[in-house]
């Protein structure tokens, strides 16, 4: 690590000379803490940030009726009208006559249709669970990400209100549209493969073209639909389609423009009766601001984060999708911080004040979901709400800048669940970017996650786009790379558990154990009893991973045709390029490039299964395959010898830079990749495979039979790319570089929907200067060897264990879970336990 060890300002010259020096308020190699400390001060420089972050954590989460009971009257009254227009009255009815609020201190206006931190409710996607949950598994009841509905009237009007959506939502009519064979692999049957996202939700995972937003405003943009619209010939055969397309356009348009104009008055008239002098100012500014990007365009950054603020809050309000995702954020609002703070007209102390506030009231919003989802807790935000700074520009020349620094300086400011930031990195990243991201890292709160521009570009290239457009990148959700505006690719479109694939590569297609034992689930493509060759248990694996796979996307595809049905997006639509200049809505695939994009879970736990299978009953020939087979059947119990030696050393595993290993998990990875990427979806483009489970390997375990890596029944499977890990102890035992190795053995830019390493380090192993001069040359380390996605726990077991019994010392908390962070102390027991089991690592 020498040479990390040089004189500051020599760093800081060199530097300078290559690029132009980007500095926030802070040093860049301000040491922000080590891990979370119990007792701790405020963190934030700025009094009013701390006084709203404690305004959020003491507010309830609530279930709010509003939503709900606007958007049937709308759909009632237009029950004969085109499904998108009825989706645009009833966008517009919830903007003109949703109620209001602002808040004590806020500077940014704009919720989603519902008070700060209560959940509104989306009828068009699923109601069945609402009512069976209200009536027999309160809410209020749960064990961990509890709701609670205000008043009876509010538990009656909300079942009153959802009896009308039975039968027309998308969840029913999803289902009534799969086979047998479909539903028996999904989260309905065997749970093979799980595409309850968006079955019962709507799809989001993008992010809209803000440069646009910023330069057009609300009226350029209707100028465009409205051009369109005029242009429109009823020669085309598709014209009532694109009439329909394009009246809803403007509708919705007209209504965010309502929208805004609704808060400027009230901020106004709150103004004019408030007796704190600069309260009132400040309400005044807030009216004068709302005034102006009404239908124009921002003059100012403090307009740029409120027209930003409307325009994702009412993709929200319209869709219900989660991970709706900021973009390049540093990139595109930079020409205001620019025209503001160069030219003097704001404090740089203002613009920073701006943007804790703001990432403050990103945490606003929550989202409702089953009981099912949320058992070992999915969290009660929407999800996925990504920030993107860093990188390269269009050039592929560094794109770093001020505000690139003063956002990272937000986030450890604030340490809020939202917004989960982004780093990307290259080649070129400046040191002091480098420095001050780990310093956030180091001060263990979960963010920022960081992503290598090499294999993400590639794998965005990979997807068909152009270069220019693949360097603008910004991710989305926990994992995945989008391009903001032009690409709506269906991310995070399904979980599939490989896992249980792998148990219908051993046991002929059919279920191994318990009520079920027998039933045949897939094909039979061998079993370990009749397997000669190992060559043949590996093409035995491709047989169920192109049958599961085909299962998979014929639902996926089927689900697709149902959104375009029901629940149309004419709002967001006008943000993406190709809808208004095809007239097609972004459900129809008039976006510029579509995509559909489920991901792989276990990976890991195949591999290291192979390797039990290859060691013992081929190589050493110590097992046969039925004594393989009847020790996951029983679930090790009386196998208590096969079980250690299957978690030992002695059995190649996966993680620790062991070729043999590590070629059974490319191999999985690769054929994982080659069975999903290139089918065709419904919107005109293609299939794209991830390489991640986020937190969904703990629920997948719950589900999942004892398997051959050493796992028992109800395990977690394996996570994201990372390697084993069960109650006999973890795989990974050579430290993180070889883990760094394996994971780097496999060209992650097939993986063009992602891939993600979660690592974890107890505080004292990065303690100090050369602790952090060690994690960045890891993390470079990392960049170089063309790993995709990484991001760090900086927290010991010992504190989480001590947070699960003292959970009120612990109240925010944060830990990072997979692709996002999370209250440490709200999490189920099953997912804080699979954190605490995971290898804690050190240099």
């Amino acid at each position: 690590m020498d040479n990390f060890q040089v004189d500051k300002e020599s760093l800081l010259q060199t530097s300078a000379d290559s690029h132009t020096l980007a500095r926030g308020l802070d040093d860049f190699d301000k040491v922000y803490g080590l891990g979370y400390e119990v007792g701790h001060e405020d963190w934030s420089p700025y009094p009013r940030v701390n006084k709203l972050r404690q305004a959020f954590l003491g507010r309830p989460y609530d279930i709010d009726v509003e939503r709900l009971r606007l958007v049937t009257q709308a759909y009632k009254k237009h029950e004969a009208t085109p499904r998108i227009l009825q989706c645009a009255y009833a966008f517009e009815n919830i903007l003109l006559n949703t109620t209001l609020h602002i808040y004590q201190d806020d500077l940014i206006l704009g919720e989603i249709a519902a008070p700060a931190k209560a959940s509104p409710i989306y009828p068009e996607f699923s109601v069945d669970w609402i009512i069976d949950e209200i009536l027999n598994s309160p809410f209020e009841e749960r064990a961990n990400d509890q709701f609670y509905i205000r008043n009876d009237e509010d538990r009656a009007e909300i079942l009153e209100l959802c009896e009308y959506w039975k039968g027309k939502s998308a969840n029913e009519i999803i289902t009534a549209h799969l086979d047998e064979d479909q539903k028996k692999g999904s989260h309905m049957g065997e749970k093979v493969f799980q595409t309850n996202n968006y079955h019962f939700a709507g799809i989001g995972h993008f992010a809209m073209d803000f440069n646009k937003l910023m330069t057009l405003g609300y009226d350029g943009v209707l100028d465009q639909a409205k051009s369109a619209f005029a242009k429109l010939s009823k020669q085309d055969p598709d014209f009532s389609d694109k009439r329909d397309y394009y009246k809803a356009t403007i509708i919705t348009l007209e209504a965010a423009k309502q929208y805004i104009a609704r808060y400027a008055k009230l901020a106004e008239e709150m103004a004019a009766s408030e007796t704190d002098l600069k309260r009132q100012q400040e309400l005044q500014i807030m009216a004068d601001n709302c005034y102006q990007i009404a239908g124009g365009v921002p003059q100012s950054f403090w307009q740029a984060v409120q027209l930003f603020n409307f325009a994702v809050t009412m993709t929200q309000i319209e869709g219900n999708g989660h991970s709706i995702s900021y973009g390049r954020m540093d990139q595109w609002l930079y020409p205001f911080y620019e025209k503001d703070v160069k030219k003097n007209a704001v404090a740089k102390e203002f613009i920073l004040e701006l943007i804790e506030v703001l990432y403050v009231k990103m945490n606003n919003p929550t989202k409702l979901k089953d009981k099912g989802t949320v058992k070992v807790r999915n969290g009660r935000g929407f999800g996925g709400e990504s920030l993107t700074i860093g990188g390269v520009d269009a050039n592929g020349d560094d794109a770093t800048n001020d505000l690139t620094m003063l956002m990272l300086e937000g986030s450890v400011h604030t340490r809020m669940m939202n917004p989960w930031v982004c780093v990307r990195m290259h080649d070129n990243t400046p040191y002091e970017l480098k420095i001050k991201t780990i310093e956030c890292i180091r001060a263990g709160y979960g963010h920022p996650k960081l992503f290598n521009d090499g294999p993400a570009i590639k794998a965005m290239q990979g997807k068909g786009v152009t270069l220019k457009e693949a360097r603008d990148y910004a991710v989305v959700g926990c994992v995945e790379p989008t391009i903001p505006g032009k690409e709506h690719g269906w991310l995070d479109a399904g979980y599939v558990n490989t896992a249980k694939m792998m148990e219908m590569v051993i046991n002929g297609g059919r279920i191994l154990s318990g009520p079920d034992a027998g039933m045949q689930l897939g094909p039979d493509t061998g079993s370990l009893e009749t397997y000669k060759t190992f060559e043949e248990v590996l093409e035995s694996v491709d047989k169920q991973f192109a049958y599961w796979c085909d299962q998979l996307c014929s639902c996926l595809n089927v689900t697709d045709k149902i959104h375009r049905m029901i629940k149309p997006t004419p709002y967001i639509s006008a943000f993406f390029e190709g809808c208004i200049e095809s007239g097609k809505d972004m459900t129809y695939g008039g976006v510029k490039y579509n995509g559909t994009a489920p991901q792989a879970a276990g990976i890991a736990t195949c591999a290291d299964s192979l390797a039990t299978i290859k060691k013992l009953m081929f190589e050493d020939k110590k097992y046969t395959g039925k004594e393989l087979l009847d020790a996951v059947r029983d679930n090790w119990e009386g196998h208590e010898k096969l079980y250690a030696l299957v978690n030992s050393s002695k059995i190649p595993h996966y993680g620790n830079d062991n070729d043999e290993a590590d070629n059974l998990f490319n191999f999985m990875f690769e054929c994982y990749c080659r069975h999903i990427k290139g089918r065709d979806n419904p919107r005109g483009g293609k299939f794209s495979p991830g390489v991640y489970t986020v937190n969904a390997n703990v629920g997948m375990g719950l589900y999942t039979r004892a398997s051959l890596d050493g796992r028992k029944n109800e395990e977690p499977i394996s996570d994201n790319m990372g390697p084993v890990h069960t109650e006999g102890g973890s795989h990974d035992i050579n430290g993180p570089t070889a883990i760094v190795n394996s994971v780097t053995k496999v060209d992650h830019s097939l993986a063009t929907n992602g891939t993600l390493l979660n690592l974890r380090f107890p505080e004292d192993a990065v303690a100090g200067v050369e602790g952090r001069d060690i994690l960045v040359s890891f993390v470079d380390e990392y960049i170089a060897k063309q790993g995709m996605h990484v991001q760090f726990n900086i927290m010991s077991a010992e504190k989480m264990r001590a947070a699960q019994k003292n959970p009120d010392n612990y109240r925010d908390m944060l830990v990072r879970v997979a692709g996002y962070s999370a209250y440490f102390v709200e999490l189920g027991k099953p997912l804080q336990d699979d954190l605490i089991q995971r290898t804690e690592l050190r240099f």
